[in-house]
């Protein structure tokens, strides 16, 4: 595939997944909005992501100076060494982020967590929006 058409592919994806988030999508629900609808969304995204382009999913931890506690964050490494973070916007600029380590799909959706329950509602909410619905 060539850069510009998976340039595009990912832009397109991105405008389909932020018509996708909402609230209960989010991992952070409480915390989420419309003004910022990528925030709680970077492990379901991620998945999404690695449903269409391959590669690995990968974590990192962000600081955020109004924050006291590190934020867990996910993104994607394609196969051809690539990073792709489309939901690295929920973050303010000047959030350090640690040295990624690579996390297996197992790990992210474990049953425990409610990752995999809002992964498969954004994958729904995601078909309806390809549909045009």
């Amino acid at each position: 595939m060539s850069q510009d058409k998976q340039e595009r592919e990912f832009k397109e994806l991105g405008i389909l997944l932020e018509r996708a988030w909402s609230r209960a999508t989010s991992a952070d629900p409480h915390n989420w909005s419309r003004k910022n609808p990528a925030w709680g969304q970077c492990a379901v995204t991620a998945c999404i992501v690695q449903d269409q382009f391959g590669g690995t999913l990968l974590r990192v931890n962000v600081f955020v100076p109004e924050v006291s506690e590190p934020i867990s964050h996910y993104f994607n490494q394609l196969p051809d060494g690539s990073v792709i973070d489309l939901t690295r916007k929920q973050f303010p600029d000047g959030a350090l982020f640690s040295p990624p380590q690579e996390r297996t799909r197992q790990y992210v959706l474990d049953p425990k967590f409610t990752t995999r329950k809002r992964y498969m509602l954004l994958k729904r909410r995601l078909r309806k929006c390809l549909n045009g619905k």
